[in-house]
This record gives structure tokens, C-alpha cells and sequence, in this order.
């Protein structure tokens, strides 16, 4: 522990940055709010509001409370978008995951990770003020950073899961004479999220005029798996050319089945090279938290001290540089 400096004020210094931060995007909100007030009402004065279109039988006002939501967010967004490096790259990652998660709460929570380890860290492992900021900016981004990449993984693993069902559900449709773009709505009806909701949108942009391939390949886009190009290039391929769409569209689910079926065998075969990367990977860190609790004074030279510091870093870069070996040669892309 630096002379002078406790857990208590660190946390001071903490709260005080994040009531500056959060003075800031007030600021911005209020100077803001006036303009975007303005240009409200040149927009229905020239007619260009948007009209909302009444709930159909059986459908929820789903739309209108994230409209509301997104009202009350809207400020903070506008300071997220001008403060956070690209924003429609962030924008796009977070549509991904499915959730109606906003840049301005992405910021938010951004900001409350670095705050909850500003304040708890100190209470245990105490380092300088100069490592002590950076730490808490990689926590603050790092989180949630991994939290969304989770997200979007798990709900690109469903949607693999569930798109052979749904290719076989429009191939019947095609086969009992429906159109493409009807059979497309059938699966938006029939099935879940994900598959459903991606395919709903595909449909509603196809009603509001958008061509069928434009709104594949935007899908596509924002899903970024290549199963779905897959689907998105044999309607395009089929369009050109011609031919029995039904049947081209059941040898791609087949082969999508036969695809995931290698994904989870390969998987099995690299179960344990991953284990023992997790279990390498996880042991210096525990026997850390050991020691701590055992002979705190000896294990916090690590930290407190600058030599200390060095031979950490250099543990933790070759401990990294391991595991990722290990993970990369247990990878494989199919």
C-alpha cells in the first residue's frame, strides 16, 4: 500500500470521476435537449413524423415501448455516438446479440464495471494510482466487451441449431406452391428467436417494398455466420440460373446437418486440450488467492513492488501466449 493513500480515498477518487463523467453527459443532454426539440417540430410541421401502424389481431405493443425507450435514451446515445470509437460497429455487435441494448446503456454499464473495480480492488489487492486508472478502464471495457461477444455466440449457436428446421419448413412450402418471400413469413411465424425474428424482419421488409435479396444479404450482414450466406447465395445462384429451388434448398439443409454433426465431433476430439488450457491457464491465479490468504506481506510484493510488477507481467504475457497456443491448435474452421 502506497503511504498516504487508502482503500477509502481511491474510492473517493473513483465516485468523484464517475459524478464528473455523468455531469458531463448531463451537460450534453440539456444542451441537446432544446435543438432536438426543434427539429421535433420542423419535422411534423413539414410532415415528415413517421405514422405508427396500428396493432394487427393478436400483436402486442411490443413497438411502441421501445419507442418510448429509446425517447428516453436518446440523449445519452448522441453523446455515446460522438464519444465511443466507431458507433455503428458497436451498434451492429449489439443487434447481434438480440437484445435492445443501446449505445447510451453499453456506456452506462461501461462505466459502472470500471466504478465497482475501482472501488472493491483496492479492499484487496491495492496498487499505484498510475496502474490503478488503466486497470480500471481494461476492466471497464473488457467486461462488457466479453459479455456481448457471449451473447452474440450463444445466440449464433441457436440459430445454427434451428436453420436446417427452417429451410425444411420453406421447402414444403415451396412444394405445396407458396411463393418464396410467403414461405419466408411462414418461418417468421413458426419458430423463435432467433430464426423467427430474422426472418419476420426479412418478410416486413420485403411487404414495405425491398427487394428479397436485399433483405437476405442485410441479414446476412448482420449476422455474420455463413450458414445463412449459404441460404442467401442458392436463392441468388437459383435466381440467375433457374432450376428446382426446393430441391437445391433441401441438399443445403442437408449439408448443414452433416456440417454441424463434423463441428460437434471435432468439438469432443478437442475437449481435452481445452480443459487443460483452462486448468493451466487458471492455476497461477489460484494459488495466488491461496498465498494471499495465507502470507498476504509475500504475495503482494508482486503488485506493490516494481520488480515484482515486471515479473508478473512477463508470467502473465507467456501464461497468455500459452493458452492461446493451446486454444488455436484446438480450433478448427470447417
Amino acid at each position: 500500500m502506497i503511504e498516504g493513500l487508502t482503500p477509502t480515498t481511491l474510492g473517493i477518487y473513483a465516485v468523484a470521476a464517475f459524478v464528473a463523467f455523468a455531469g458531463i453527459i448531463l451537460i450534453h443532454a440539456l444542451t441537446n435537449h432544446e435543438k432536438s426539440h426543434f427539429r421535433q417540430r420542423l419535422a411534423r410541421a413539414a410532415g415528415q413524423a413517421v405514422a405508427r401502424r396500428a396493432p394487427e389481431k393478436g400483436e402486442k405493443y411490443e413497438s411502441l415501448r421501445r419507442d418510448n425507450s429509446s425517447v428516453r435514451m436518446r440523449h445519452l446515445d448522441d453523446v455515446a455516438r460522438r464519444v465511443l470509437p466507431r458507433p455503428q460497429a458497436l451498434r451492429d455487435r449489439l443487434t447481434r446479440t438480440g437484445k435492445k441494448i443501446s449505445l447510451g446503456q453499453y456506456a452506462l454499464a461501461c462505466c459502472g464495471v470500471a466504478l465497482v473495480e475501482a472501488v472493491v480492488r483496492p479492499l484487496f489487492v491495492p496498487v499505484s494510482p498510475a496502474a490503478a486508472i488503466p486497470l480500471a478502464l481494461v476492466v471497464g471495457l473488457g467486461l462488457p466487451h466479453m459479455a456481448v461477444s457471449h451473447l452474440i455466440k450463444r445466440r449464433m449457436k441457436r440459430f445454427v441449431a434451428q436453420f436446417p428446421d427452417a429451410i425444411d419448413l420453406i421447402v414444403r412450402g415451396l412444394k405445396s406452391g407458396l411463393p418464396t418471400s410467403e414461405s419466408i413469413r411462414v418461418v417468421g411465424g413458426e419458430f423463435g428467436d432467433p430464426v423467427g425474428v430474422e426472418f419476420q424482419r426479412v418478410s416486413d421488409q420485403v411487404r414495405f417494398g425491398q427487394t428479397l435479396e436485399d433483405s437476405l444479404w442485410e441479414a446476412a450482414k448482420r449476422l455474420d455466420t455463413p450458414e445463412f450466406r449459404f441460404f442467401c447465395i442458392s436463392l441468388s445462384v437459383q435466381r440467375e440460373t433457374g432450376g428446382n429451388l426446393g430441391e437445391t434448398l433441401e441438399n443445403l439443409s442437408d449439408i448443414l446437418r452433416k456440417r454441424r454433426q463434423m463441428q460437434l465431433k471435432i468439438r469432443a476430439m478437442s475437449s481435452e486440450a481445452k480443459a487443460s488450457a483452462m486448468i493451466l491457464g487458471s492455476l497461477p491465479f489460484i494459488m495466488f488467492m491461496l498465498i494471499y490468504f495465507v502470507n498476504r506481506p509475500y504475495v503482494m510484493q508482486l503488485v506493490t513492488d516494481h520488480r515484482g510488477m515486471m515479473l508478473a507481467g512477463v508470467g502473465l504475457t507467456s501464461l497468455a501466449l500459452g493458452v492461446f497456443v493451446m486454444m488455436r491448435m484446438s480450433k478448427f474452421q470447417i
